[in-house]
């Protein structure tokens, strides 16, 4: 019996697939998370960058994360954000503490407001369409970038209507996309580790299907350097692959490292600025069918962050006017708009506004 060899993979074999618009595959994925010259990444992801997104342009936006609620009953390990129902520092906003947060967002400039929390059991879908619809009348010129998978299956798991029904509910009265938040690593096996009580992969993905299947947007991410492997990431980002091929549902990518400060997951070492470099590089090499690569200023910093505009990253994301969940587990790198134009301007790119939908403002 001949014993058929698998081909060996080399750096010049991806490069070539690369350089003439080829798909790599998964175990090519691997390689180059093995690979130890960083600069050949940042090579290959630079070309990739401007296959999908051609020129020396650097998005970012104005918004706020608008936490309206910290309740929630998941108790996810790697969240320092969260507090369970009944806790003496839980809160819900009221209607004119969300108002005057908006107002104050739109007098700033900012056009988006990302509207998160938990999975509060005492919030139904009613509440929402009331809050959205109340947003809408008052500031219908901001973009709702709201809910995570995690809160739109919890809400529609308590109001008692299909997941369909319920982006569909949502829709309507205002929302215009949602965030990629909530995947963190989409295997099972890791899942059960850092948030067992949390959605399952298929279940995140269908939510993303359904809401591609009635034009509501979004992004995917990916939380890393945790309980994962790396193979675990290369899943991940083929899970992401695969759905974008399917229904189209992503603008644009983005990947952090886990933050244990303050949470309940602790590790022994943090990930490293390389390996989110590294990370950033694999992502939009593998991710070929997905325009835009955030950086993640908010747990980077301003200089990983610049450094990653040349490992594939062609957006810089949100000037945060508030934000209180990554902040909560002790970072916080909040630049203002000069900042923001500076940095990018050093680094040798053409700082633009944009909105959720990337058009330039």
């Amino acid at each position: 019996m001949t014993t058929v060899l698998a081909p060996s993979i080399s750096i010049d074999q991806i490069a070539d697939k690369v350089f003439a618009n080829q798909r790599i595959t998964s175990e090519e994925a691997l390689f180059l998370y093995r690979h130890p010259n960083l600069l050949d990444l940042a090579t290959l992801a630079n070309h990739r960058r401007q296959q999908r997104v051609p020129g020396r342009t650097v998005t970012y936006i104005i918004g706020r994360i608008l936490n309206y609620t910290n309740v929630c009953w998941v108790r996810c390990k790697f969240c320092a954000f969260y507090r369970v129902p009944g806790h003496d520092e839980g809160y819900l906003l009221s209607d004119e503490e969300i108002l005057a947060k908006v107002g104050d967002t739109v007098a700033q400039g900012g056009i988006e407001i990302l509207f998160q929390g938990g999975l509060n059991p005492k919030l139904k879908i009613d509440y929402y369409e009331r809050t959205f619809k109340m947003v809408m009348d008052a500031y219908p010129q901001v973009i709702l970038h709201a809910l995570s998978p995690a809160e739109i299956i919890y809400i529609a798991h308590i109001s008692k209507i299909t997941v369909s029904d319920c982006l569909q509910r949502l829709k309507d009265a205002g929302l215009h996309s949602i965030p990629g938040a909530g995947g963190e690593i989409l295997v099972d096996r890791v899942r059960k580790i850092i948030a067992p009580y949390k959605d399952t992969t298929d279940e995140w993905l269908e939510c993303m299907r359904a809401a591609s299947a009635l034009g509501i947007r979004s992004t995917a991410s990916m939380m890393f350097g945790h309980v994962e492997t790396i193979e675990d990431r290369v899943e991940h980002l083929t899970r992401i692959r695969d759905l974008q091929d399917e229904c189209n549902p992503f603008r644009a990518f983005i990947s952090w490292n886990f933050q244990p400060e303050d949470t309940n997951l602790q590790i022994e070492h943090k990930a490293s600025g390389f390996d989110y470099l590294r990370t950033v590089a694999v992502s939009r090499i593998f991710l070929d069918n997905i325009d835009n690569f955030q950086v993640s200023i908010l747990t980077q910093g301003p200089k990983i962050a610049q450094t990653a505009l040349n490992y594939g990253a062609n957006d810089f994301g949100s000037i945060m006017i508030e934000e209180n969940v990554v902040s909560a587990a002790g970072n916080k790198f909040i630049l203002s708009t000069e900042e923001f134009e500076r940095v990018i301007g050093a680094a040798g790119y053409d700082a633009k506004r944009r909105n959720t939908r990337y058009e330039l403002i």
